[in-house]
């Protein structure tokens, strides 16, 4: 099994409403050899309004994300999902991705009526370069440099790390030159701290995880929040009954016979407090996990001597109602989750039935005359939803003028925000951004702002039209 890298270049960073532009991907042996590239970018989606400051970033302007001659978003999600099935399997991989790429790739999926999880279903995992770099510089400091950013913090910007350690980062929030960035970082990394780079691949596999956590008394378990990276020495004590990849353990730096003398109301109040008692580790996200061995002498030194934590690992191992308690307390404290009223915010409600799945896969290989009627049989409403919408985009002509008519109201108001507060970027809203920017900018970045504003301008108008007329 090699690897995949992967970067993505976005119109936002709204997971939810925002899109994917340009998408790249470096296939590797299991020896980070190069074996294959890939990108692609595509045209904006008529119902998305693009971030002016996303687009300096990015340095693309309407020019761009207008062009005629690039594929649609569906047409890219196509390609990238035709490559991903070839590549499988293998370990995906990219900076920042579990927070941020992975959650545009996953909704550019389940919007254009794709599995969502195909990097880490059939034999595939994930992992993260960015925790990675944080946790080995917790592990290892000097392992690679780390720069600072200007209020004189560590940074572990891909676009300021990778420069600080030998990578000519020519052209950054570029998709493709972001991905070598990561391979490049990554090589460092395997050749530098050989055996901890192993350890984190061997927990890109959710199975791996568990069995570990499960089998060992007690271990070392890092993350990082707002760049600062802590660390525990943690047991396991059971798991999220609703989503199993989420795992409760116990921080053994606390007592657990304090806590035990605690009724339920003041255990609940020392749950939320600090040190907090007990975390929670996601096996399917690569957590930094290590041995007590393992750990370095450095991090052991801050933590309770071995016999502590054998005493406390357990006293918690062998009260069964003292476990069933604190998970409890701790589940009951979070907020109730609701149904979002969005289709976009509803991709992890539930999964598609093999049914419905099989539909889906049969969706994308008929012609479009007759996609209309298959999504008449599906029986999950997001995919009948979300499917009617891309035919809208893709294909408008095969949908009756009602459903036709409808659709082009819903995709001008939602452009226009009519509905009041609404959660994605409206015309409105990005052309007010765009003038404050304009006000203080200068150079190439006025240039292309001007560009922007002229295309929300003429957006605005169109779309206003629409509305007028309907």
């Amino acid at each position: 099994m090699g690897f995949v890298f992967y970067d993505i270049e976005t119109t936002g960073t709204n997971k939810y409403f925002d899109q994917i532009l340009q998408f790249a991907a470096i296939k590797t042996d299991r020896e980070l050899n190069e074996l294959e590239r890939f990108e692609v970018r595509c045209r904006l989606l008529p119902h998305v309004v693009p971030s002016p400051r996303a687009m300096l970033i990015t340095g693309v302007g309407p020019s761009q994300f207008t062009d005629a001659a690039l594929p649609s978003h569906y047409e890219m999600v196509r390609a990238i999902k035709a490559k991903f099935d070839k590549w499988t399997p293998a370990v995906f991989l990219g900076h920042n991705s579990l927070s941020f790429d992975e959650n545009f790739l996953r909704q550019a999926f389940y919007k254009t009526l794709h599995p969502p999880y195909l990097t880490n279903t059939n034999r595939n995992s994930r992992a993260d370069s960015l925790s990675m770099v944080q946790s080995l510089s917790r592990y290892i400091p000097g392992i690679v440099n780390i720069p600072m950013d200007n209020d004189r913090k560590p940074s572990f910007k891909l676009d300021q790390l990778a420069p600080a350690n030998g990578f000519n980062h020519g052209i950054a929030h570029d998709a493709m030159s972001d991905t070598e960035a990561t391979l490049h970082l990554c090589r460092l990394l395997a050749d530098r701290a050989g055996n901890y780079w192993s350890n984190f691949l061997r927990f890109a596999r959710k199975s791996a995880v568990m069995e570990f956590i499960q089998e060992e008394k007690f271990f070392y378990f890092a993350e990082t929040f707002f760049g600062k990276t802590s660390s525990w020495i943690v047991c396991r004590i059971g798991e999220n009954p609703n989503y199993a990849a989420e795992q409760l353990v116990f921080n053994l730096a606390v007592d657990p016979e304090e806590l035990a003398l605690l009724d339920d109301n003041a255990l609940g109040v020392r749950l939320a407090g600090q040190p907090k008692p007990v975390r929670t580790l996601r096996a399917n996200a690569c957590p930094a996990l290590l041995t007590f061995e393992d750990t370095p002498a450095h991090l052991r030194a801050a933590m309770p001597e071995e016999h502590v934590l054998i005493s406390r690992a357990s006293r918690i191992r062998n009260d069964g109602e003292f476990v069933r308690r604190l998970t409890s307390i701790f589940l009951s404290a979070r907020p109730e989750r609701t149904q979002s009223a969005y289709v976009e915010k509803q991709i992890y409600d539930s999964f598609t039935n093999e049914a419905d799945l099989s539909l889906m896969d049969r969706f994308h290989t008929i012609d479009w005359i007759a996609r209309p009627k298959l999504l008449e049989s599906l029986s999950d409403q997001r995919a009948r939803i979300l499917g009617e919408r891309l035919l809208h985009v893709e294909s408008p002509e095969t949908l009756p003028d009602t459903a036709r008519k409808r659709l082009d109201i819903a995709t001008a108001e939602r452009l226009m925000g009519t509905d009041g507060q609404v959660p994605w970027l409206t015309l409105p809203k990005a052309l007010e951004k765009t003038r404050d920017m304009l006000a203080v900018s200068s150079g190439t970045d006025t240039t292309l702002l001007h560009e922007l504003e002229d295309y929300l301008t003429g957006e605005f108008e169109r779309v206003s039209t629409l509305i007028v007329q309907r």
